[in-house]
């Protein structure tokens, strides 16, 4: 397990056309496990879900989120295919629909940095609607 630098960038578009981004560098865990890549971090209040730990696990075609604490789901990204889940949240469950448009998967496993893309549309419960993009930067702690 490599300890590593992340540069997360999210942005949120909603269906009324209002725009938000949210930027977090954090430290992180890098590890690779059969065919498997995994990231590992803590999130911060910045994310929204503050004292959780989310966990990637990165094959070829697909990318799986595991977020765990007080604000714990599962996705799964897959280009073209949609996954139907729920984000458990401290003032109870919402039904969450992901349907993956592309992703990018610019890892370099020899040295532990790279970059993952990850766009898709979202909707919470047929309510709040969204397009999506994800950006997460891998650094080399120890090149940095």
């Amino acid at each position: 397990m490599k300890n590593i630098m992340l540069k997360i960038i999210g942005k949120q578009l909603s269906k009324n056309g209002s725009k938000e981004v949210v930027e977090l560098i954090t430290e992180g865990k890098y590890y690779s496990k059969g065919d498997a890549t995994y990231l590992i971090y803590r999130e911060t209040e910045l994310s929204g879900v503050q004292g959780c730990t989310t966990t990637l696990k990165i094959t070829d075609d697909s990318i799986n989120m595991k977020r765990f604490g007080a604000a714990s789901s599962e996705i799964k990204f897959e280009k073209g295919k949609r996954f139907n889940t729920h984000y458990n949240t401290p003032y109870g469950n919402i039904e969450m629909e992901v349907l993956t448009k592309k992703i990018e998967n610019g890892i370099n496993k020899k040295d532990a940095t790279g970059f993952l893309n990850i766009e898709y549309d979202i909707s919470l419960q047929g309510l709040i609607e969204g397009k999506n993009n994800l950006n997460i930067e891998i650094m080399n702690k120890t090149k940095n």
